[in-house]
């Protein structure tokens, strides 16, 4: 289809990526978002090889190199500091064909913006949406109105249009426990090197992966149940009464993070729904398939829509609701597996069934580092650019 108006509503990794790709295929973008400035939901995200492999598609491939940081390989300890696993993440890399980057999220989003070559519409909350036979009209609460020939909800877990697309809401489940976490500057003491350490014990969970300018993204996960009264002031506490007696990297972590800059979020997740798409709307990334972050893929599957869904504009020609249906077919069946597959994982690492993560706990002890890459391989490759 040869000129096409694309109106994105949402301005997280998602929404910026596939206006990004749009744009390079001579469409005409719009990107609209509900807050009056842009500030990314948690401290650091892990870019697997398939998100990467989007993004060096899209030219920026030296840019998120330059901000990611160099994980060469994971390790796994016991609460106490045993060494349960040491994995050599090289053997990986070399088969799926592109390292992976975690990368500070506000370092991820400021690259996505300066790349979309527009303005983002901040301030502009999209509350309904016209469609009609030749194409569709977005509605603010301000009184704005945009027309085009597609919408692309990219507006999160709590997406106002999935309801509807789905013709009844579908609500975010919560996964069984809450997660803090931030950036704090690298130091051996806290982990080695390029090195993604995780300590695991009494169903939790402490973890510490580089990511760019000489720091580290942390994240500390607790099962309990789910509540927002805390404040930054009691987190500190708060970690060190749950993570008594842990390792004296955990405990160091703990007294060197800035709780002022640390999140506190009880996890959900959304799905997997049956529907993508209706008419001239297509839902993308966590407002179509929002996921548990135990696989490290929300943000890449959200890569990989804006992927999929910019090459069926551009690639088929019978109609824009038509090539939507295709980015539909395609997505269901890949981001609705991911979705699953991070959900079982959640509750195998947090407790759900206690014989199951104590199970999981001596499989660590015994498992050979390859079997360890080869499943992370396996959820790399069934992405589109394999």
């Amino acid at each position: 289809m040869n000129h096409l108006k694309v109106i994105i509503i949402g301005a997280g990794i998602g929404g910026l990526t596939a206006g990004i790709a749009l744009k390079q295929a001579g469409y005409e973008v719009e990107i609209y978002d509900r807050v009056a400035t842009l500030r990314p939901v948690g401290a650091g995200i892990s870019l697997w090889s398939n998100g990467v492999k989007v993004l060096n598609r899209l030219g920026l491939g030296a840019e998120i190199a330059a901000i990611g940081g160099e994980m060469n390989a994971m390790t796994y300890r016991s609460k106490t500091g045993e060494l349960l696993n040491q994995i050599d993440l090289m053997p990986l890399i070399d088969r799926v064909g592109q390292r992976p980057y975690p990368v500070a999220r506000r370092d991820l989003q400021t690259m996505l913006v300066a790349a979309f070559p527009g303005e983002v519409h901040l301030d502009h909350k999209c509350i309904d949406f016209e469609e009609y036979e030749t194409g569709v009209t977005a509605i603010f609460e301000n009184g704005h109105r945009t027309s085009g020939d597609l919408i692309i909800a990219a507006d999160g877990i709590r997406s106002q249009f999935r309801k509807q697309i789905l013709d009844e809401p579908v609500e975010p489940k919560y996964a069984g426990y809450i997660n803090w976490n931030g950036l704090v500057p690298a130091d051996e003491q806290l982990a080695p090197k390029n090195t993604w350490s995780i300590y695991v014990g009494e169903h939790k969970r402490a973890s510490l992966m580089p990511v760019g300018d000489s720091r580290c993204y942390f994240f500390l996960d607790v099962p309990l149940p789910p509540d927002n009264c805390a404040t930054p002031d009691s987190y500190r506490a708060e970690l060190k009464e749950h993570f008594r007696g842990w390792d004296e990297p955990v405990q160091q972590l703990i007294d060197r993070l800035n709780p002022a800059e640390t999140a506190r979020i009880a996890i959900h997740d959304m799905g997997p729904i049956d529907r993508y798409v209706k008419g001239r709307v297509a839902l993308l990334g966590d407002a179509a398939h929002g996921t548990c972050p135990d696989l490290g893929q929300g943000g890449c599957q959200a890569l990989e829509d804006a992927w999929v869904l910019s090459n069926y504009l551009i690639a088929t020609n019978i109609s824009v609701p038509d090539a939507l249906k295709r980015y539909e077919s395609e997505r269901k069946e890949r981001a609705n597996a991911v979705v699953a597959k991070a959900r079982q994982r959640a509750e195998q690492i947090h407790g759900r069934d206690p014989d199951v993560t104590q199970a999981w706990y001596q499989q660590l002890k015994n498992e050979p580092p390859e079997d360890v890459t080869s499943a992370i391989a396996k959820t790399i490759l069934g992405g589109p650019l394999r």
